[in-house]
């Protein structure tokens, strides 16, 4: 009888480890994509640039010089251009996003464009500031 139990005992713990297992699994997949992502742009000409170009997270006041991060909601799912395209100024901001704890991303996404929606978070931070990614 006491055989019985152990295997009994070994199922429910193999049964609940895997339980477990499947809603920590079904908890992250919400953490996949970052809730705003950027590009690095030039914002006299609305044209994107080269992720290395924005040196800092220095944010676009409406004047001056230079290249900044423009910052897109992954909800709305918004068109990222192209390396030399433009960009629609209606899809984002050139503020830091702030309200709650947003997960940000800085750079690395896919350099010919697309949609933003289908990025993931590859390594970086949930933060009001984010990381820099250039």
């Amino acid at each position: 009888m006491s055989g019985r139990r152990r295997m009994r005992s070994a199922q429910v713990t193999l049964g609940l480890t895997a339980l477990v297992a499947a809603s920590l699994t079904g908890c992250s997949t919400d953490d996949d994509t970052p809730d705003y992502a950027a590009i690095c742009v030039d914002p006299q000409s609305q044209v994107r640039t080269q992720d290395e170009d924005c040196k800092d997270e220095t944010e676009y006041r409406g004047s001056g010089a230079g290249f900044f991060w423009f910052y897109m909601a992954t909800a709305g799912r918004g068109f990222v251009p192209p390396i030399g395209g433009r960009y629609n100024t209606a899809h984002g901001t050139y503020t830091i996003p702030r309200a709650g704890s947003p997960t940000i991303r800085r750079g690395g996404l896919d350099r010919s464009g697309g949609n933003i929606g289908t990025i993931t978070r590859g390594g970086f931070g949930k933060s009001g500031y984010g990381s820099s990614g250039g």
